[in-house]
């Protein structure tokens, strides 16, 4: 092995509002009928219709808030993507997928220590978040903590299994532990589940590793 350097990944990822009819009236007696006539239209609605249509209002601008995020992320426009993703965490700071994209966002403007601040209030939020601690493995093994890295990639595939992006990961991150056997049949698992999900371009990915790894190449460089 000559390098010990692994690429940088890049990571992943209903628009509408509410719309306000405003009613000028400007005759008194035609604004007061108007104030009795919706105060009716109110009352024939139930509490548990009024508490839905709150929270069809309140999901549409949590997905709103997310597709800016992620468009912003997807177009490298990091600045307008944190700043979108601060703005949801604070309106709903329940939403796991926040502070995962926060901390991919962050990860890719080189904030490793607050990347993994923002995976970890993803996992706190949910525990079964695999992307969030394959994320953090990522980050781990950006700065060659390769233990720290394994034991992220370990968690994931504890939740998920088949995750093979985790499995390629894991994979690497034993070959630069020196365990070459295990990151071989790491590696070959995450090949045949690329296969299978008919994910060519991961698969022959993962098939480029396995000749590097079996000719005793460093499979972290291209």
């Amino acid at each position: 092995m000559n390098s010990k350097n692994l690429p940088k990944s890049a990571f992943f990822q209903t628009t509408s509002y509410l719309i306000l009819n405003i009613l000028t009236v400007t005759n008194t007696l035609q604004f007061a009928k108007a104030e009795v006539r919706d105060l009716n239209i109110t009352k024939q609605y139930t509490q548990p219709q009024l508490l839905a249509q709150f929270s069809n209002n309140q999901d549409q601008e949590r997905s709103q808030l997310r597709q800016t995020a992620n468009t912003l992320f997807y177009q490298g426009n990091f600045t307008g993507a944190e700043e979108t993703l601060r703005k949801l965490i604070k309106k709903f700071p329940s939403d796991s997928f926040g502070y995962y994209q926060l901390g991919n966002v962050l990860f890719r403007q080189g904030k490793k220590e607050d990347a993994i601040k923002q995976y970890q209030k993803a996992t706190q939020k949910n525990s079964k978040y695999a992307l969030a601690y394959n994320a953090m493995g990522q980050v781990y093994a950006s700065q060659q903590q390769w233990s720290s890295a394994i034991a992220e990639y370990q968690k994931a595939l504890t939740i998920n299994p088949n995750y093979g992006d985790a499995l390629r990961n894991m994979a690497i991150a034993l070959w630069e532990q020196g365990n070459h056997f295990e990151a071989i049949a790491y590696a070959e698992k995450a090949l045949n589940i690329f296969k299978a999900q008919n994910r060519p371009e991961k698969a022959g990915q993962i098939e480029q590793i396995l000749r590097q790894m079996k000719t005793g190449d460093d499979p972290t460089v291209s």
